[in-house]
């Protein structure tokens, strides 16, 4: 089930590409943002994570850290981030536990074929660690411009 804004973002601890620590328990006090999307390196996802990128600096003024998330390995993440020179951690999640906790890891289907996989989502935690806005089945375009208006109060 997706935590909804009032509701305390759930705890996890994943591994970045480098194979860095990162808790969400450790971040209390600083605003984060987590964005869930489906796979390393596609057109989307990629479009996405330099859209974050672009406005990293942005975010980082007012006060909000930014992280993704998906399924692929920390060896895929530090490629994507290499690639594309993203300033931000990408989190491995290879059991996607950290994506179902998040209520991300859904039925997909594509050309007649259902699968499971991570619905594009953000959400924004507050300094307390409580979930502050989500934005579900998030359409790329304009995306991370809107998380960021919301980051800056607007």
């Amino acid at each position: 089930m997706m935590p909804e804004p009032g509701q305390p973002a759930p705890l996890f601890t994943l591994r970045d590409g480098e194979g860095n620590t990162v808790s969400l328990a450790d971040l209390r006090g600083r605003r984060v943002v987590l964005f869930f999307y489906p796979k390393d390196l596609t057109s989307g996802c990629t479009q996405e994570a330099c859209d974050f990128r672009d406005r990293h600096a942005a975010f980082a003024e007012a006060g909000a850290l930014v992280y993704g998330i998906s399924p692929d390995s920390e060896k895929s993440h530090l490629k994507f981030t290499a690639k594309h020179e993203l300033p931000f951690p990408l989190l491995s999640d290879p059991g996607s536990v950290v994506c179902e906790l998040y209520g991300v890891w859904k039925q997909k289907s594509m050309y007649g074929r259902t699968y499971m996989g991570v619905e594009r989502t953000t959400f924004l935690i507050d300094a307390e660690g409580t979930v502050a806005q989500v934005w579900g089945k998030v359409k790329v375009p304009s995306h991370a411009s809107a998380v960021l208006t919301a980051v800056q109060g607007g």
